[in-house]
């Protein structure tokens, strides 16, 4: 009988043993691949690792374009209806709001004028956070507005009116029934920085036009309160210092 070769035994079993190990972490990430698309749905932390790094890139580039740190600590998004811009801002070193970057709106339904009740299409007009993020949106990703908020259903008690909606987000893709469509990149975008800051660093001023402009045109046929939300909406929109960029 033949010496057995304990070397060359030893290194036989060392070989099965990785072998086996890498058969068990292939076998394991086709199993987390089939268990992501069986239950359809991505955690907030799937979706940074698929979009984040070229979503981080990107707004680098705008932050350094305007000279302030990234990641800021909060931003502001300010949405005009009739020109159909997502304005970016951030606070620079003094704590001034400062213009970042203008997002083109890919579409938006409805008509200039708040959002009275559930199906008239309307984006909501006034001041809202976001109150929660979407990886599994149908619109790739989204975050979720707080509509109605205080003001809405208080209005909407003076008027009698019930049943006011809901489900209104900023998303990707470039279809909307009352949101705010922004084309997947700009959405992954916006769900990176609001998923890295914290949705309660987020603030959102939608209005009809840039009020912030010398006799901005308002609608017309908008309920006698709307007198009081533009109002609202132009004393906040005063502190961010208007920029001249139409679209970046």
């Amino acid at each position: 009988m033949r010496p057995v070769n304990k070397a060359y035994y030893a290194g036989f079993t060392v070989l099965i043993v990785l072998l086996l190990g890498f058969a068990w972490v292939y076998r394991q990430s086709i199993m987390s691949q089939l268990n992501t698309q069986i239950r359809g749905q991505f955690t907030v932390a799937e979706r940074l690792n698929q979009f984040g790094t070229s979503a981080a890139q990107r707004l680098q580039a705008y932050f350094q374009q305007a000279n302030l740190d990234f990641p800021p600590p909060k931003i502001a998004l300010l949405a005009f209806k009739d020109s159909k811009q997502l304005q970016l801002y951030a606070p620079n070193k003094q704590g001034a709001w400062q213009w970042v970057h203008t997002y083109p709106i890919q579409a938006a339904s409805g008509g200039l004028g708040p959002k009275l009740r559930e199906g008239d299409k309307q984006v909501p007009e006034g001041l809202y956070q976001v109150e929660l993020l979407n990886p599994n949106s149908l619109f790739h990703v989204s975050l979720r507005l707080n509509y109605p908020n205080a003001f809405d259903k208080q209005m909407a008690a003076l008027d009698g009116r019930e049943q006011l909606g809901g489900d209104i987000m900023i998303h990707g893709k470039a279809k909307s029934i009352g949101c705010l469509a922004m084309g997947d990149p700009a959405a992954e975008e916006l769900f990176a920085l609001a998923a890295w800051l914290g949705k309660d660093n987020l603030q959102v001023v939608i209005a009809p036009t840039d009020l912030r402009q010398v006799n901005a045109a308002l609608p017309d046929n908008v309920p006698v309160w709307t007198q009081e939300l533009y109002a609202q909406l132009k004393r906040e929109l005063a502190n961010y210092p208007l920029n001249n960029h139409l679209s970046e």
